[in-house]
């Protein structure tokens, strides 16, 4: 008999897994309106893809070999075909493939159309696809009119020196001009389509001897009253009448929330989270969340329940007056000046954020500024996002804010249903030990960008140079709502080009902090970090504001940014300061 937990569990993550080789499909068919993931981990439907347009699909998964030579040919005819109104996208079919891996994928292909995960196998079998890579041609109205091969040329035994005829292209190209499909199916060859469904429930495993010390480490920093998550997982009844939902973003790696690509860079801010505790806690969710002995689980975690993460600050500058906000709609970015003027040049080794309403606060920027001056975006300081961690310099290394300046916020508020109010509070704490290093950092960006109505991946460069041998700190990417990835690369004096970070599938809701362990990464003088961003301003963007619109830069979310953060110390920098504990000044 089927729980009424696994039962849920199992209508999310779709049927129990299928026969690998689906119903064939006959030529002619209307296609329903399958559901899918797409890279953002949002469910999607078929008519999105397209819009009344033809649409050419590719099935693939990440270890076919013939999929991953196939790829840059449908993605190069993509390109051919782009202004004549045909619309593509490749479906991930593999059971194993994540969301994240699928988007990762997209960015080092170039496409610029979506990619997007089957997830529970239902279309694969609404196509008729059989193995990968397997070719589908839709017309406008979603009927199926070409299935089979792309070309001739790859084999699984092989390669043909000549291609053959081009099938997809030709179907395409009969399809355009208003003719039946002369060869509406070929014969394919490829890997085998895997069964697709959830993954196998662990009854073996309970709450309290294998899943309670996962999810106190891994969940419980945001999951708890008083943070910004929505719920609270401190307990085995928090967690069991939740496990449903633990089962769906655990298997599709949306949490812990992580956005780098595992393949570049180590950092020491990403979440530690193996491949089996993701296994496990699936598992145990959807053999119906067994409790054990709770008398065995291990003791619940103690938090500090101090304000400042920071430690006892040295000064505290706190909003005048609450925010008002609305019960709903959209909130303009609000800029909040703190009522202090720095007197001296000021040292800062700790700095942190607070709202007292964490729930209305999207994210925060504080930066310094004088009175007549311009905010300049050199002048940033930390951030603030929920679930972020302070900005705290280390021995030796500290923030510095000149004479004459004040503190300001670009504060980007939520409506939660209800009006709130809401207060920020910034804390200082100054250095104990003697400076030696001032923290730096590049905003690697530009403002002088147009993306084009319905581009669905328009890129922005941007570069910065090392004028001095450095250490770095790590990096912060920030982008609006149709910010796609972006990837940060090194070119070092020695002809090396290393890629530090790739965020494939930004998400505008979770502005992560990418750092490196102390001294990990170093940079010689005249090393050069470029980065490179896609925007997609295309109608399948689920939170694009106007695909209509050309988009320049700004400051509100409807406009964009594009914002490589680098934070860093120069190596050599022995500046021996002395500060004043009490007042940041130095002797």
């Amino acid at each position: 008999m089927t729980s009424p937990l696994l039962a849920l569990a199992l209508c999310w993550l779709g049927a129990p897994p299928q026969e690998s080789a689906p119903a064939q499909v006959a030529l002619g068919t209307s296609l329903p309106n399958v559901r899918f993931l797409d890279t953002r981990g949002l469910t999607r439907g078929l008519e999105e893809l397209a819009a009344q347009r033809p649409l050419a699909v590719m099935f693939a998964t990440l270890d076919c070999p013939l999929a991953r030579r196939y790829l840059p040919r449908f993605v190069e005819l993509e390109r051919k075909l782009r202004a004549r109104g045909v619309a593509f996208a490749l479906v991930d079919v593999g059971p194993l493939d994540s969301v994240p891996q699928i988007a990762d994928l997209q960015v080092e292909s170039g496409a610029a159309f979506p990619f997007v995960k089957d997830f529970d196998g239902q279309v694969a079998r609404a196509f008729g696809a059989e193995k990968t890579p397997h070719f589908m041609l839709l017309d406008a109205q979603r009927r199926l009119v070409y299935r089979g091969r792309l070309d001739a040329q790859y084999r699984l035994g092989g390669v043909n020196p000549n291609a053959g005829r081009a099938d997809l292209e030709l179907a395409i190209e009969d399809l355009l001009a208003g003719r039946e499909v002369q060869v509406g199916e070929t014969a394919v060859e490829g890997c085998e389509l895997e069964a697709l469904g959830p993954p196998p429930p662990r009854p073996e495993l309970t709450w309290s001897r294998d899943i309670a010390g996962i999810v106190q480490r891994a969940c419980q920093d945001c999951h708890r009253p008083g943070t910004a998550a929505p719920f609270s997982l401190l307990t085995y009844e928090d967690v069991a009448r939740r496990a449903a939902t633990i089962a769906e973003v655990v298997d599709e790696r949306r949490m812990p929330p992580w956005f780098a690509s595992p393949k570049h860079g180590v950092f020491e801010s990403a979440p530690a989270f193996s491949a089996e505790e993701r296994s496990m806690l699936v598992g145990w969710a959807l053999a119906g969340a067994p409790a054990g002995d709770l008398s065995q689980a291990p003791p619940p975690r103690v938090f500090d329940t101090s304000r400042w993460r920071i430690g006892e600050p040295d000064l505290v500058l706190e909003q005048a007056k609450a925010s008002e906000l609305p019960a709903d709609g959209y909130v303009p970015y609000r800029y909040i000046v703190l009522n202090h003027i720095f007197a001296h040049d000021t040292w800062v080794e700790a700095l942190e954020i607070s709202p007292d309403n964490a729930r209305v606060v999207h994210h925060a920027n504080l930066g310094y500024f004088k009175f007549g001056e311009s905010f300049k975006t050199e002048n940033f300081l930390t951030g603030y996002v929920p679930g972020g961690a302070p900005m705290q310099c280390g021995p030796g290394v500290a923030l510095f804010i000149p004479a004459g300046s004040l503190l300001g916020l670009q504060t980007h508020f939520v409506t939660t249903g209800a009006p709130e109010r809401a207060k920020l509070s910034v804390a200082l704490r100054f250095p104990r030990a003697p400076v030696q290093q001032r923290l730096r950092h590049f905003q690697i960006t530009t403002s002088r960008f147009e993306i084009p109505p319905h581009a669905a991946a328009h890129p922005v460069k941007a570069q910065r140079r090392f004028e001095a041998d450095s250490v770095g700190i790590g990096m912060f990417v920030h982008m609006h709502l149709r910010g796609r990835d972006m990837t940060f690369t090194a070119s070092y004096p020695d002809g090396r080009d290393e890629i530090l970070l790739r965020v494939p599938n930004y998400n505008f809701d979770w502005q992560q902090a990418y750092r490196w362990r102390p001294g990990a990464q170093t940079f010689p003088a005249g090393t050069r970090v470029s980065v490179l961003a896609h925007f997609d301003n295309s109608r399948f963007n689920p939170f694009n504001p106007d695909p209509d619109a050309t988009v320049r830069f700004g400051q509100q979310t409807v406009d964009e940014m594009m914002m490589g953060f680098l934070f860093y110390v120069e190596a050599q920098e022995r500046m021996g300061l002395v500060v004043d504990p009490a007042t940041g000044a130095a002797r």
